[in-house]
């Protein structure tokens, strides 16, 4: 208990470290291996770029992921950091040797551009989201459909696996998010705005890292971290601009502290304190829309990236 009462560290703030231009479009994901040692990019270009960045802070271009037909719209990683699972407006999503950058398998069933993808932790099964309104899991090793989830009454706009993987959280344009059943694909939680109506269309929905709550953007500028056992607000993040894209925001949890990271409407990087809702830093430097965020699993880095008139990958650093 004395730990959970003792003051946070202070804020370090960061500072820009490099710029990575990987694409010739608009990019659309920018997400580091779970391992640390890889960071991978799509983009409206149709492909996706694999870098290492192991020695840390030195990225390497390492392969790049060419077989969609359309723009790429998200990626994941698997756990073990081998392989990447990309979403494609090509309506297909593909399963790809991260490091050499072969496509290994098609899986096809959406019906419209599929827009979100993640892998559950044992990485034997992927959750889908898609613009024909439903959320699909696939068997990763077969490419199977397991289930078709009829989700949504709107595109679905973020997929996201708890940390045991028996649960997926679901956000739509709808303005719902919704918990369901990994394995039989039932809904087994709907979170509501305080009003008691669906509010603004959700721009994106995760877990936390310890599955306990929910971290929900909506397209009114909020990022309301949501109690999963509950289903209450517990706090909101305001500050940062949200009205048009589906903008990415991530947890970041190190010895430094704890704190939620998003892209912006206003070209910027948002860092709030989770706790005190403070926002620590914005950080600037892109000249679009910042799309997505990632922060490094191990050490205090976060990747950052633009839209069409940026095109950039920014990396950061914290101070010493």
């Amino acid at each position: 208990m004395a730990a959970e009462s003792s003051p946070p560290p202070p804020y370090k703030p960061y500072r820009h470290r490099e710029t990575l231009t990987p694409h010739s479009r608009a990019i659309s994901c920018v997400k580091f291996s779970n391992d640390g040692t890889l960071l991978a990019t799509s983009s409206l270009d149709k492909t996706l770029a694999v870098f290492s960045v192991h020695p840390i802070l030195t990225p390497t271009p390492l392969s790049t992921l060419i077989g969609h037909s359309d723009g790429v719209s998200d990626l994941a990683w698997s756990y073990d950091s081998h392989y990447i699972c990309s979403a494609s407006d090509d309506r297909t999503l593909r399963i790809w040797i991260a490091r050499s950058g072969e496509s290994i398998k098609t899986l096809r069933g959406h019906s419209a551009f599929v827009f979100c993808v993640n892998f559950n932790p044992p990485s034997n099964l992927i959750v889908s989201g898609s613009f024909d309104e439903t959320v699909r899991v696939w068997d990763a090793k077969t490419g199977r459909c397991d289930h078709v989830i009829r989700a949504h009454s709107m595109p679905v706009t973020a997929v996201h696996f708890n940390r045991d993987g028996s649960s997926i959280v679901s956000g739509s344009h709808d303005g719902s998010c919704k918990v369901w059943d990994a394995v039989t694909g039932a809904c087994l939680k709907v979170l509501i705005d305080e009003k008691g109506a669906p509010g603004p269309g959700v721009s994106f929905t995760r877990f936390s890292p310890n599955g306990k709550y929910i971290l929900v953007g909506t397209l009114d500028g909020n990022l309301k971290l949501w109690s999963f056992s509950t289903g209450k607000v517990l706090k909101n993040y305001t500050g940062h601009v949200n009205r048009v894209y589906c903008i990415t925001a991530t947890f970041s949890v190190s010895l430094s502290g704890k704190y939620i990271i998003s892209g912006s409407e206003d070209q910027g990087v948002y860092i709030w304190d989770v706790r005190s809702k403070a926002l620590m830093q914005k950080l600037e430097g892109h000249s679009d829309t910042v799309i997505c965020v990632s922060c490094h699993p191990m050490e205090n880095i976060i990747a950052s990236a633009g839209l069409d008139n940026d095109k950039t990958v920014r990396i950061w650093v914290q101070d010493a």
